[in-house]
Order: structure tokens, then C-alpha cells, then sequence
């Protein structure tokens, strides 16, 4: 059965060399003990990272393509790792989402039936980054962006941002919005990557980034758009009669809550998919299946921070139809114009 992997992950040594040179957080550094490689978001918040990762990230040919066949992937939808050029000076982030986005393109050009890939832009500048996604789809076929679930300070409900949203509906494109490291203080403080990290911060923010959109209305402006989450939706199939709260209960003040057209379950059901990256807990793939329905779940291994076989194991060993693993490792990915 044919297999479209939407979320796998990659970095080209330009960007790899702006991360050490980056003066500002976040930066690629070197243990001074070991000369293992990290990230530092903060002055006391570390991510380890190490070179096997970064050889990983940075294998764009045959390597990876062994561990894809070894996996039984046909295809990697390849995006820019975090923290993107999302964080970067403006200037230095336009320049650099522009060169990977033309390193991608050489890529899947060279590998046609193996990769197609998201854009990398930098918010800092709205309007640039909007021209940057036309010209990534039109000129160079990507199939969307990959964002992150902050900006820093800011959050992509922030109006300043919605020029690049308003182009992706427009050129019918999804946004695969990632977990970065959180800007939530109380994350990020006390019991390191444990809290702030993919375990448990990386998650919490991004499910929190996605409410703050749908409380937005964005979704009532650009009814089209479509956003795609990992890890079975970052916690939010759970949660979905909860966030209609306020808006079905009788005796709740609407007065005091934003005005939407439906309720947020709504747009979250219509508007986004989920893919089943670094989850593989099967009560919680249960939860996304009745939540949102097969439909809008796609096959995602997080290439190279996980083993793509253990989340084909995982998926394998789930009570599923043929028709259900068809949806799921690849057909519903032609929704997004992807196709092997």
C-alpha cells in the first residue's frame, strides 16, 4: 500500500551556519565539554539536538531514502525544522526562507516521486511572506507552508499576520502549523525540555495557538483555509465539547466571548486535519478517529526526531479497514494535491 509520510523534516548547511551565527536567541551552540550541538531558545532553555540528528536533517539523498524504504514510505513531505526563519531578523529570515525554499525545490526535482515539500517563510514581514508562498507554489510546486505555533511574543491570530493567510486560502494551499518552543513563562522554567518540550510545553502551546485562531473568526474571513496538525491533533479531539462551552450553554453572557459564525468544534472538524506523528497511544488515536472521522487523518512520522517504524508498527497494529489505511497513508493527502 502506497505511503505519503506529511510530516518529515530537514535543513540545509546555509541555514545550519545562520543558526551558530545568529547573535539572538534561538541559536545552535556546541557543548564546550562534549561539542554536541543544542539549541538555545533562552539563556537557561536547552534543547539537545547532536550530529547524527543534524546529519539526519541535513541527508536529503540517498541515506534518508534508505530509511524510507526500509520504512515502507513511498514519500516525505519535507518542511524546514523548527525554528524555521520564523524568529530570525526580518531581513536575514526573508533572504534564507527564499534560498531553502529554492534548495527544496532542487531536491524534489531530483527526486520527483519521493518528495514534495512545504515553504519556509518569515511572518516578520507579512506581505513579503505572502509573495514568498505564491512564488513557492506557483513558480517552485510546494504544497503549502509550515509554521510554528508562536513568533516569540506573538501568536498567528495576530491580524498582522492574516495577509499570508489570507494567501494560502487563495491559492488553495494548506498550513501545517508545528510546535516550537513556548513562549508560555510557566513552560519554561524549572524542569527543562521535560515541561517546556515535546513531552508536554511543545503541545499545550500549540493546542492554545490554534483556539486563539478559531477565537479569532479567522475562519469566518477565510472559510477555505486548511491546517494541519500533528501528534493527533495536539490534545484538542479531547477537548472538543469543551471549547463549545460558552456558546451552548443557555444561560452563558455572549456578550462576554468572541462572535463566530459556528462553534469552535465547527471549524476545527471543517478547517483542520491531524496527522499521527509522535502519538502512538492507541486510546488517543481512538479519540482522534470518533473526533474528526478518518477523512482527516494523515499518515505523519516525524522524520528524523522519531523512527518512522515504530510509528508504522503502531499504525499496523491498529483494528483498521483496508479502506481506513488506504485514507490515511495516502489518499487523503490528494486533498492537498499531493499524489504518488
Amino acid at each position: 500500500m502506497k505511503k505519503i509520510d506529511f510530516e518529515a523534516h530537514f535543513i540545509t548547511e546555509e541555514w545550519v551556519a545562520q543558526m551558530f551565527e545568529n547573535k539572538d536567541y534561538p541559536r545552535y551552540v556546541r557543548d564546550k565539554e562534549t561539542d554536541a550541538c543544542r539549541i538555545e531558545w533562552g539563556a537557561d532553555s536547552v534543547e539537545p539536538i547532536g550530529d547524527i540528528l543534524l546529519n539526519k536533517l541535513l541527508d536529503l539523498g540517498e541515506g534518508r531514502l534508505e530509511i524510507m524504504d526500509a520504512s515502507g514510505i513511498d514519500m516525505q513531505v519535507l518542511s524546514l525544522t523548527i525554528p524555521g526563519v520564523d524568529l530570525m531578523d526580518p531581513a536575514i529570515g526573508t533572504a534564507l526562507a527564499k534560498n531553502t525554499n529554492d534548495a527544496l525545490s532542487e531536491v524534489i526535482k531530483k527526486y520527483p516521486d519521493r518528495f514534495v515539500g512545504f515553504a519556509a517563510l518569515a511572518p516578520q514581514d507579512p506581505q513579503a511572506a505572502a509573495d514568498e508562498l505564491q512564488r513557492a507554489v506557483k513558480d517552485l510546486d510546494l504544497k503549502g507552508w509550515k509554521t510554528h505555533s508562536n513568533f516569540g511574543e506573538n501568536y498567528l491570530d495576530d491580524k498582522t499576520y492574516w495577509p499570508i493567510f489570507e494567501r494560502a486560502e487563495n491559492l488553495d494551499v494548506p498550513i501545517y502549523l508545528h510546535p516550537s518552543y513556548p513562549s508560555i513563562p510557566q513552560l519554561k522554567t524549572t524542569y527543562g525540555w521535560a515541561l517546556s518540550g515535546a513531552p508536554f510545553g511543545f503541545g499545550i502551546e500549540t493546542a492554545m495557538s490554534v483556539m486563539r485562531l478559531i477565537l479569532s473568526g479567522i475562519f469566518d474571513k477565510y472559510p477555505g483555509l486548511k491546517i494541519v496538525l500533528g501528534h493527533l491533533g495536539e490534545g484538542l479531539p479531547f477537548l472538543l465539547a469543551r471549547i463549545d462551552y460558552p456558546y451552548v450553554i443557555p444561560w452563558f453572557d455572549q456578550t462576554t466571548i468572541p462572535q463566530l459564525e459556528k462553534k469552535p468544534s465547527d471549524y476545527f472538524k471543517n478547517n483542520f486535519f491531524v496527522t499521527t506523528s509522535g502519538n502512538y497511544y492507541k486510546p488517543a488515536f481512538k479519540c482522534t478517529y470518533e473526533a474528526m472521522g478518518v477523512e482527516r487523518i494523515l499518515l505523519g512520522t516525524d522524520y528524523p526526531y522519531e523512527d518512522p517504524k515504530v510509528c508504522m508498527a503502531f499504525l499496523e497494529g491498529l483494528s483498521l479497514s483496508q479502506e481506513d489505511r488506504e485514507k490515511i497513508y495516502y489518499r487523503n493527502a490528494s486533498r492537498f494535491g499531493i499524489e504518488i
